[in-house]
């Protein structure tokens, strides 16, 4: 089975850390009982879905000025991904 091509992620509505969580839940497909934290991010994009060849974060640079804590995080889990699971890690464009 091959990985999804391409999938967008619209930060732009997110106002808060569980609109965040709940709107990346949706995104990337997690299962209706992911915590909403980013402990749960973590477990769920390195083994409870295939995360997609790209990942479009659109208005990440606003998203990054409103929730800078979470922006952080995230970033900092999608790199870790990266240096620790390479083959499965997306490719990610901040937008």
């Amino acid at each position: 089975m091959s990985r999804v091509k391409s999938v967008e992620v619209d930060l732009r509505e997110v106002e808060n850390s569980v609109g965040l969580h709940e709107t990346l839940r949706d995104a990337l497909g997690f299962p209706g009982w992911y915590g909403c934290n980013w402990d749960a991010f973590w477990d769920s994009i390195t083994g409870l879905v295939e995360m997609p060849e790209t990942l479009r974060l659109l208005g990440w640079f606003e998203f990054q000025q409103r929730l800078p804590r979470d922006a952080e995080l995230m970033r900092s889990c999608l790199v870790e991904m990266t240096n620790r699971y390479p083959q499965s890690a997306s490719s990610v464009i901040y937008e």
